[in-house]
């Protein structure tokens, strides 16, 4: 090997270690910021419930999780989103929820098994409701690898906007929808609520470990070469 070529291999080493050691940073840095998301989650599912946000204010990502407090009227209409549980396979019930000031929510009642599909399995109450639950986000679009297709009412995912239109919602829809908590007065009831997942992958501290293992593998492979380039250069 020249020693043009070992200079590059010393060169390409040690500038692998510093990007491996920059790598290792920012997971350093992903880690803060999912272990602060984490926290924020775990105190809104402990706080009391809250009205809904009102029509004008913008839900993102911080209101994900937020305990609500719903108090309206179930609509005579539903959907049933595709759903894996730890009861099986099987659907999510989601009906229109109209709130004492007329806004609609889509309320996701819970979970049924393909036996339970149909409506007089899990029918929603007629009269005035009164029901606590969290605030998801909406899915657009649908699952991973199927995309929804509100024509044949085939839905993978709880696409609010794309449900709503399919069920003919008379505006405002809000923009969310709600997991209905469990019911210690009905526990074995169908709809079955109270199945939401909060779950967060947390695994930056081993990726920032592994980064930083690369990152003393290249400085000593970067070491060692620099040791041999001086060996031969020394007469």
């Amino acid at each position: 090997m020249s020693h043009a070529a070992r200079i590059a291999l010393i060169v390409a080493a040690a500038l692998a270690s510093l990007g491996f050691l920059a790598l290792a940073a920012w997971q350093v840095q992903r880690l803060g910021w999912k272990e602060d998301l984490i926290a924020r989650v775990e105190q809104r599912l402990k706080a009391e419930p809250v009205p809904p946000p009102p029509a004008s204010a913008a839900v993102g990502k911080d209101d994900e999780y937020r305990r609500l407090s719903l108090r309206g009227r179930f609509e005579p209409r539903e959907a049933l989103v595709q759903a894996t549980t730890e009861l099986g396979g099987g659907h999510w019930v989601l009906v229109p929820l109209r709130l004492d000031d007329g806004r609609m929510v889509l309320v996701n009642r819970g979970f049924v098994p393909p036996e339970r599909r149909a409506a007089d399995q899990h029918a929603a109450p007629a009269g005035p409701v009164e029901l606590t639950g969290l605030l998801r986000l909406t899915e657009p679009g649908g699952g991973p690898l199927r995309r929804n297709e509100p024509a044949a009412d085939r839905w993978y995912s709880r696409d609010v906007a794309a449900i709503a239109a399919r069920l003919g919602l008379p505006g405002p829809v809000a923009p969310f929808f709600v997991d209905e908590a469990a019911d210690p007065a009905q526990p074995q009831r169908w709809p079955r609520p109270g199945l939401t997942v909060v779950r967060f992958n947390n695994n930056h501290a081993v990726y920032a470990a592994t980064w930083l293992a690369l990152a003393a593998m290249a400085a000593a492979a970067a070491g060692y070469l620099l040791r041999e380039e001086r060996r031969r250069a020394t007469p």
